[in-house]
């Protein structure tokens, strides 16, 4: 498999990044290819001009790079932190650049057509407030997004997300519990030897 990784946090050592590396790693492990893109290292433009909407600019060589390694994957791993119900402001350009109308899906008369069907997506998020305060103030924003809003928006139905929270408050122990929790999620959703089917 060809699996595309993102991330989007700011900091080199943060827990969202021994995420990625776990990530990684089992990807590897499994033979599988992996695209790897961290938004803020690579100094990813995320502002979306006017020009770049109605096709009155060229698109960006780096936007149509990124457009060209989504369509080429067959499953994304995205981790970011939650930053006030979304994702930091560098991760939501990169949807809003890369995610385009015409390339990752189209309007029919029949309804939203997506190019991304038969594909699996991971979103791995980090929090620092507790799950149940989360969901008691604010239901699940980042779930309905990646879920509802764009990966099944592009034809993806094989979804799964899972946020870990509270990170401030984690113990070293507890972190390396989620650690191998992400390599069993990643082994479970991109097994060995598995094939996309065409």
């Amino acid at each position: 498999m060809n699996v595309y990784v993102l991330i989007g946090h700011q900091r080199k050592g943060s827990f969202c990044h021994a995420i990625v590396q776990a990530v990684i790693e089992e990807l590897q492990s499994a033979g599988h290819e992996v695209v790897y893109h961290d938004l803020y290292e690579e100094n990813f433009d995320p502002i979306l001009r006017h020009e770049e909407i109605t096709g009155g600019a060229e698109l960006d060589p780096v936007v149509k790079r990124h457009i060209d390694e989504v369509l080429a994957a067959d499953g994304y791993v995205v981790v970011h932190p939650n930053w006030w119900g979304q994702p930091p402001a560098m991760l939501r350009g990169w949807q809003d650049r890369v995610l385009r109308q015409g390339y990752v899906y189209e309007f029919t008369p029949e309804g939203v057509n997506g190019f991304l069907g038969g594909k699996t997506a991971l979103v791995i998020t980090t929090s620092n407030t507790l799950r149940e305060d989360e969901l008691r103030l604010f239901g699940d924003p980042l779930e309905n997004l990646w879920n509802a809003c764009i990966f099944n928006f592009c034809g993806v139905e094989d979804f799964h997300r899972r946020n870990f929270e509270s990170v401030i408050l984690s113990t070293p122990e507890q972190r390396k519990q989620w650690l191998a929790e992400v390599r069993r999620m990643v082994k479970e959703r991109f097994p060995a030897g598995r094939k996309i089917a065409n």
